[in-house]
């Protein structure tokens, strides 16, 4: 039996991962290891808290001594990184905890990996020849886009938030422990994630949860911000591609090939709602609102996907139209007894 840590499996994407993982990979003993900071949940991972093959680790990243305790107990043969501070307004008012957990924590994962996989660059120990470690990261990375033009794997990193810039950071040490120290890594940049399980702050939630309560549903500036929206499960499930056949060193973006902007979001959540829910009289349209638009607020951005789709034969199931019933379903169930 091998032993995988994921870190960050009570958070957003994690969450949904992990169980997807479990019931996937009969071989492995599922390590999740989380701070549950506001962004994590254990009510998240409720459906595998007493598997076999599953065990919760609450714990910080950050702390050196107790990652290198962590690798030697349970000799980890391979790492799947999601832990990271996420949200970007956050990242704007607090910019110090993005560096520590995004930078540092990625290192501290990567380099105790390292010195317990390797006894030096491109000798691994025996019965971790194969062990990998994978970086979960973000399309943000890249920056903005204007109407046209799409992220690849070799457009050139801009990015334009503490959030971001954190993001990039990692991801560049990951990319050097490859060249370095030839060590198996690979990094996945992803496009929005939605779906069950999200944390209530962000765009779909807020606006599902506002809406049900009557109140005011904020939208960003003009609303004309474009999101390339890809449903979790996709996401997760070219995570487990890339880290089982991707290639050592390589990045992949995950896209969902659904480009839509915060307007038609808004619309359409709402759409739903007044057939699924709807209210004793009008439109919760009649709820949204415009705020005062976030600093350095990027445009667009849209991720072109060829290189998992024609080298790992990944593919989205789901379109934004299917993803976004399941998804206010499940809040509408979440929040019913709000």
């Amino acid at each position: 039996m091998k032993h995988i840590l994921v870190t960050g499996g009570a958070g957003f994407i994690g969450s949904n991962f992990v169980p997807y993982f479990i019931e996937n990979n009969p071989d492995y003993h599922l390590v999740n290891l989380d701070l549950l900071t506001y962004a994590g949940n254990l009510g998240n991972v409720k459906e595998v808290e007493n598997h076999p093959r599953y065990t919760f680790i609450k714990g910080d990243i950050c702390n050196r001594n107790f990652i290198e305790e962590l690798f030697q107990k349970h000799q980890f043969h391979d790492v799947i990184h999601f832990a990271a501070e996420s949200h970007v307004d956050n990242s704007i008012s607090g910019p110090e905890a993005f560096i520590k957990t995004n930078v540092l924590g990625t290192f501290n994962l990567l380099d105790t990996a390292r010195k317990l996989w390797m006894s030096a660059p491109n000798q691994y120990n025996a019965g971790f020849e194969n062990a990998r470690f994978h970086h979960v990261s973000t399309d943000e990375v890249y920056g903005t886009l204007g109407e046209t033009g799409l992220f690849e794997e070799t457009t050139p990193y801009a990015p334009n938030s503490p959030y971001s810039a954190s993001k990039a950071g990692s991801d560049m040490i990951v990319r050097s422990y490859f060249h370095t120290y030839g060590m198996n890594v690979v990094t996945t940049n992803c496009s929005n994630n939605y779906g069950p399980k999200q944390h209530d702050e962000k765009l779909i939630p807020t606006i599902i949860r506002k809406a049900i309560s009557g109140e005011s549903i904020p939208i960003y500036g003009d609303g004309k911000n474009v999101r390339d929206w890809l449903y979790v499960l996709d996401h997760c499930k070219g995570i487990e591609l890339a880290f089982k056949k991707g290639k050592s060193g390589e990045t992949y973006n995950i896209g969902g090939r659904n480009e839509r902007n915060n307007l038609y979001i808004v619309d359409k959540v709402c759409a739903i709602l007044d057939e699924m829910k709807p209210k004793e009289s009008g439109s919760y349209k009649e709820q949204i609102t415009f705020v005062k638009d976030r600093p350095g607020h990027d445009l667009r951005y849209a991720i072109d996907a060829t290189k998992i789709e024609t080298g790992l034969g990944w593919k989205a199931d789901e379109n934004f139209e299917s993803g976004i019933l399941k998804t206010v379903r499940w809040y509408l169930e979440k929040f019913k007894n709000k």
